[in-house]
């Protein structure tokens, strides 16, 4: 039980301490918004400087594919469009319950706008058992837990690429308007850099899976975008680095050989070109961007795209919906078609307006995903009749469990 009294004591020192924060967050506002105005008229060459030692430096920067003072506007979304998103949840493995299974269950949903037509909201639950499933991963060493994250991604991408053929093919019964541009959405960045340290034959499972579907979907003309609230990423702000940078080229491992490993670098030592670390890149453009303005598009150059074929390297935009600055992910393909990119972006935007916030289409995956605590019980309810059904005897949870969910106090 958490004891209230106790906290309400330290809440003065966290006021301040935040009091303190917003005052340093401002001037590296400020310091930031500089070195912008310098990188602005040295673009070109910044970006030359990157090309040429980015072997030597110590850290990724991302590169702009546009100037750094473009802000467009967001074209006016088409009345007649069709929105599709999928978001996953979980039930995690136990060796606790009655038996050592997982459920991943991805919530799919289809928007018509202008059309006269029902929505799709569903979800499609998945239960792994066999040994195949369960026990693959061990073989690199990652937990099962892990690797059914990692499946979870892959099963989102699939629904996608799934809703998007049969919206594109006749007889489907799902078939789109034909004037109807679609847009597929997803929760969270393109770029899967936490499958970077993975074995080449497991992330190769999985990166593979997911650069399929989207392949798919790029067939069929159906532009995905993955929508990040609340950023963290200061992506963009490392290419300003390259401006803060005091040596005559961005050598790290020669003049800052503490930042090549930032592993040993202490926490308050920074090189002279992290002036205005750790701001995020939603603070920059937040004082930059108008409602319905957004950033240059930028190109990713995280490791794990390496491992991306060039038509779906991630590109890149923030954009102001109004009550927030998000980060908008690409692929290549959406992000050098100004037609398909200004219709994408707009249809976001919209989304965002409908949703109060955030996207409809995206909150309503979440919904549809979610497995509560009834479902939980219900599920392993239901496994626990066929396994009686089955005629295996002793089935129930461990002493553990069946302690935990009860209590003498």
């Amino acid at each position: 039980m958490l004891d209230l009294t106790k906290i309400a004591r330290q809440m003065q020192g966290i006021s301040e301490h935040l009091s303190r924060e917003a005052e340093q967050s401002r001037q590296r506002l400020e310091v930031a918004q500089r070195l912008r105005k310098k990188a602005q008229g040295e673009q070109e060459h910044l970006i030359q400087e990157r090309e040429t030692w980015r072997d030597r430096m110590g850290f990724p920067v991302a590169i702009p594919a546009e100037p750094l003072d473009f802000t467009p506007y967001i074209p006016t979304p088409p009345n007649v469009q069709t929105v599709l998103a999928t978001d996953g949840s979980q039930i995690a493995p136990s060796h606790h319950e009655i038996a050592y299974c997982y459920l991943i269950n991805v919530g799919r949903v289809i928007l018509h706008y202008g059309q006269s037509r029902l929505p799709l909201l569903d979800s499609l639950p998945e239960v792994f058992y066999k040994p195949e499933d369960l026990y693959i991963s061990r073989q690199w060493g990652i937990k099962t837990e892990e690797w059914m994250g990692y499946r979870r991604g892959v099963s989102e991408a699939i629904a996608l690429a799934d809703l998007a053929i049969a919206l594109r093919t006749p007889g489907s019964g799902q078939i789109a308007h034909p004037e109807a541009p679609i847009l597929g959405m997803v929760d969270g960045a393109l770029i899967y850099w936490f499958l970077e340290p993975l074995p080449t034959d497991a992330r190769q499972l999985i990166l593979g899976a997911i650069l399929e579907a989207w392949e798919k979907m790029r067939q069929v003309k159906v532009p995905i975008v993955g929508y990040i609230s609340a950023s963290r990423s200061s992506e963009s702000l490392s290419f300003l680095r390259l401006a803060a940078c005091p040596h005559p080229h961005p050598d790290c491992f020669t003049h800052c050989p503490i930042e090549a490993d930032s592993v040993l670098r202490p926490y308050d030592q920074k090189a002279p070109c992290q002036v205005f670390d750790p701001l995020r890149d939603t603070t920059l453009w937040a004082s930059v961007l108008e409602p319905g303005q957004r950033s240059p598009l930028w190109r990713s150059c995280s490791r794990i795209l390496d491992f991306y074929p060039p038509e779906h390297q991630v590109y890149f935009c923030y954009l102001h919906v109004g009550p927030e600055i998000a980060r908008i992910d690409m692929p290549a393909w959406v992000a050098k078609d100004p037609s398909l990119l200004g219709m994408a972006l707009s249809m976001v935007l919209s989304q965002v307006q409908k949703g109060y916030g955030y996207p409809v289409a995206l909150a309503e995956a979440h919904n549809q995903a979610v497995v509560r605590g009834g479902d939980r019980a219900r599920f392993f309810a239901l496994l626990e009749q066929q396994m009686i059904k089955a005629g295996l005897q002793n089935v129930g949870t461990s002493y553990k469990e069946t302690r935990k969910r009860g209590s003498i106090a």
